[in-house]
């Protein structure tokens, strides 16, 4: 029985030292260029003239350079230029009058940082204890939370038509 062991203990290692063909070389990994942090430039394109060219800024950026902001608007059927344009745009004054309708406060992320410090603060007071105990996002805000399938329910006995929801765990 002594001799089993041993020889399954042989196996155990010659197999653990064994290069299969499926095997990462870790020291392939490191020969070559890291392909994330690579991005592709833009095609070079010839300006109609070359006054229309824009003034070079240092430390600015240039047309062949990547955008990824303007690139997901375009993607989604946006205008590009939406991404730096600033403001609002004149297309959506009529949602922003409509959300502003009853006024909107200047400071209110300063209000609302304010007025939520005390509870981040009593979630993760406690020295080394709170350190450990730590509420995570979600139990710190639980009593906030809204239970979808109650509003599901209100909504539904007030008539208003309800696309069907998944079933409650």
């Amino acid at each position: 029985m002594h001799g089993a062991k041993i020889a399954l203990m042989a196996l155990i290692v010659m197999a653990a030292c064994s290069r299969a063909s499926n095997s990462v070389d870790k020291d392939a990994i490191n020969q070559g260029p890291d392909e994330f942090s690579v991005l592709p430039a833009r095609p070079l394109e010839m300006p109609e003239s070359y006054s229309a060219l824009p003034a070079p800024t240092p430390g600015g950026t240039n047309i062949t350079d990547p955008n990824p902001g303007a690139d997901a608007i375009a993607a989604l059927g946006g205008r590009p230029s939406a991404a730096s344009a600033g403001g609002v745009p004149a297309s959506d004054a009529a949602l922003v009058a409509a959300v502003s309708r009853y006024g909107v406060p200047a400071d209110i992320r300063a209000v609302v940082a304010s007025e939520d410090a005390p509870l981040l603060k009593r979630a993760t007071d406690g020295g080394f204890i709170g350190f450990i105990t730590r509420s995570s996002y979600f139990k710190v805000y639980a009593q906030q939370a809204l239970d979808a399938f109650a509003e599901l329910l209100r909504f539904r006995a007030a008539g208003v038509q309800t696309p069907s929801a998944p079933p409650a765990n």
